[in-house]
C-alpha cells in the first residue's frame, strides 16, 4: 500500500467531498447573535443553554441511495447517526422524533423495522414526527436530542498544539452487502454492549479527559480528524501504521474510508490519552494514540517512514466551518 493512494482516496472520497458546501448554508444562518447557543455550526449537535445543563440539538437525513437499496439499514442508520452525534459531544441522547417520507408501504415497513431495532439496541424512543405518505420519494430523517452537563461538552473546534491524537474504534464488525463503505458492529453485539459503548464517550467527558473530539462518521477516521482540525483551525501528523485495525483487514483505504458503527476521535492532553483507551478498551473497542496536533494548518500522514500532506487548510476545504473565532467557550 502507497501513501499517495490513501491520500488520493481519502480526497476524492464522496464522503468528504460532498461536505464542501455545508459552509455556504451555514453563512445564511448565523448564530454568534442569540446568546443561548453555546455551539453551533461545525459541531456534531448544537449545545444550548438550560440551567446547569446544555440541551444537545442535532438531526440527520439518510441518502436516498441507501433508502432505496436497503430501507431497513437506512433506518437503523437513521438512529445510529443521531445517537453517536449526541455521544460525540459528551452528551447522553434523550429522545428523537423522525420525518418519513413514502410511496410504497412495504419499503416504508422495512424503514420502520430498522428504526425500532435502533430504537431496541441505543433504548432511545422516537417520540413523534412527522410523515409524508403520498410522496414520489423515499425518505428518512430524524432528529435527536440530548443532555450534558456545560463543565462536561466537548467541541470540534477545541484542538490544541500538543494534543495526542486518539483514535478509538469497536474493530469487531462487518460491512454489510449494500453499504460498502459502512462498519456495522451495533447489530452485532448485546444491545446492552452498544448502550455501554455510548455511556464510555460520556464518561470521557465527565472525566474532562479531552480537549476536542467527532464520531467517525461518513468521510471516516482520518477524514473525520480533517473536519475536527479545520474547525480548531489547528494541524497534524498522523501515523498511518498506528490506526487500529480489524483483524485480517485486507483493505486499509477502505477502513480508514468507512463510517465506523463506533469509532471516535478526541485530541487530549498526553497525560489523558491512556485513560480514554482504558475507557473504550472496558467496552471492548480497540484505542491508540495515532498523532499529534500542531499549529501548522496541515493535515499530515506518515508511513513506512513517508510524510506526505493531505489537507492544506490554508487552501482546502472539507466543511468549510471554523466556528472557533465566535464559538463561546
Amino acid at each position: 500500500m502507497e501513501l499517495h493512494a490513501i491520500i488520493d482516496a481519502i480526497r476524492n472520497f464522496p464522503g468528504v467531498t460532498r461536505k464542501s458546501k455545508i459552509h455556504k448554508v451555514v453563512d445564511f444562518l448565523p448564530t454568534d447573535k442569540f446568546p443561548k447557543i453555546a455551539a453551533a455550526e461545525g459541531e456534531d449537535a448544537a449545545a444550548i443553554e438550560m440551567g446547569d445543563s446544555y440541551v444537545l440539538f442535532a438531526t440527520d437525513g439518510i441518502m436516498e441511495s441507501l433508502v432505496e437499496s436497503d430501507p431497513y439499514m437506512a433506518g437503523y442508520f437513521a438512529v445510529l447517526v443521531n445517537v453517536n452525534d449526541i455521544a460525540a459531544m459528551g452528551g447522553r441522547a434523550t429522545a428523537m422524533v423522525d420525518v418519513m417520507s413514502m410511496s410504497n408501504d412495504q419499503i416504508c415497513g422495512r424503514l420502520l423495522r430498522g428504526m425500532e431495532e435502533g430504537v431496541r439496541r441505543f433504548n432511545v424512543p422516537i417520540v413523534g414526527g412527522h410523515t409524508h405518505p403520498d410522496c414520489k420519494y423515499h425518505a428518512i430523517d430524524i432528529s435527536v436530542i440530548g443532555e450534558v452537563k456545560k463543565d462536561a461538552l466537548i467541541r470540534s473546534s477545541t484542538a490544541q498544539p500538543g494534543d495526542d491524537i486518539v483514535f478509538v474504534m469497536d474493530t469487531d464488525g462487518h460491512y454489510p452487502k449494500n453499504i460498502p463503505y459502512a462498519w456495522v458492529t451495533a447489530l452485532d453485539n448485546d444491545p446492552k454492549l452498544v448502550r455501554l459503548q455510548m455511556e464510555a464517550a460520556a464518561i470521557v467527558a465527565d472525566e474532562h479527559l479531552v480537549h476536542s473530539g467527532k464520531d467517525m462518521s461518513n468521510p471516516g477516521c482520518i477524514g473525520t480528524l480533517g473536519m475536527m482540525l479545520e474547525c480548531s483551525e489547528m494541524g497534524a501528523v498522523v501515523d498511518i501504521d498506528k490506526i487500529p485495525v480489524p483483524k485480517n483487514c485486507d483493505d486499509l483505504i477502505r477502513w480508514i474510508l468507512c463510517y465506523q458503527g463506533c469509532g471516535f476521535v478526541y485530541a487530549c492532553p498526553p497525560e489523558n490519552s491512556a485513560r480514554v483507551i482504558e475507557i473504550f478498551v472496558k467496552v471492548k473497542c480497540a484505542g491508540a494514540v495515532v498523532g499529534k496536533v500542531n499549529d501548522s494548518g496541515k493535515l499530515d500522514l506518515t508511513m513506512g517512514g513517508k510524510t506526505e500532506t493531505l489537507f492544506d487548510f490554508s487552501k482546502d476545504i472539507i466543511t468549510g466551518c471554523k466556528p472557533k473565532a465566535h464559538s463561546k467557550q
